[in-house]
């Protein structure tokens, strides 16, 4: 594969990862393979990440991701790869969920350094089912009720959340009984203390009276 010609090049950082968190690699040709095998343009030694795992290619201008046939997956923005995907400049690629790698495009500024960068708020790895918290893993899991309610909200992008929304999402196989006030609440209370365990300054779970609950992410 050949060169591209251009004055300012693509290049991904490793944001999560080994040891090797901030390296760069610039995408300066036409194709580049991602995987573990020591072929691959990017080596990426880790034995949930298959030998030959992704590459990221360029046309027309532009950059363009896919897996091939990995076994755990290749993800931007917490979104699995199923063909190829077109990237913008900020775009997170995830590689077996195990590997983070930001895409910065040509001619954008890239960050000086990652060390004690802060992930503003929530963010969820749905393949997972693990929640991180300004850039911390919450460890303990949550339980799956906790996880189904907190999906819920965060898939609402701030909309108010219904109680009977939350029973559908949380207790499917309770619509018809129905789920008491008290039961919501209180999962809504354990959900909030989980989460400050990690961020106590921020109220990111809102109750919203008559109406129910919203989700206020941090920016």
């Amino acid at each position: 594969m050949g060169t591209i010609n251009t004055a300012e090049t693509a290049m991904l950082i490793l944001q999560r990862g080994g040891a090797e968190a901030g390296r760069r690699w610039m995408l300066d040709k036409q194709s580049l393979t991602i995987g573990r095998a020591d072929d691959c343009d990017i080596v990426l030694p880790d034995r949930v990440v298959s030998r030959h795992h992704a590459r990221i290619y360029w046309i027309d201008g532009h950059y363009y991701v896919e897996d091939l046939g990995s076994k755990n997956g290749t993800y931007v923005n917490g979104q699995e790869v199923t063909d190829a995907r077109l990237l913008e400049d900020g775009d997170e690629i995830q590689i077996a969920l195990r590997f983070k790698l930001a895409f910065v495009d040509a001619g954008a500024t890239a960050p000086l350094t990652l060390e004690g960068v802060t992930e503003p708020g929530l963010r969820l790895e749905p393949a997972t089912r693990q929640v991180f918290v300004r850039g911390r893993e919450l460890t303990p899991p949550l339980s799956v009720a906790q996880y189904r309610l907190l999906e819920l909200l965060i898939n609402a992008q701030g909309s108010v959340v219904t109680r009977d929304e939350v029973v559908r999402a949380v207790w499917p196989e309770a619509v018809e009984e129905g789920v008491s006030e008290q039961a919501i609440d209180a999962l809504v209370r354990r959900l909030r203390e989980r989460i400050a365990e990690l961020d106590p300054d921020h109220q990111y779970i809102v109750t919203v009276r008559g109406h129910g609950f919203r989700l206020e992410n941090r920016e």
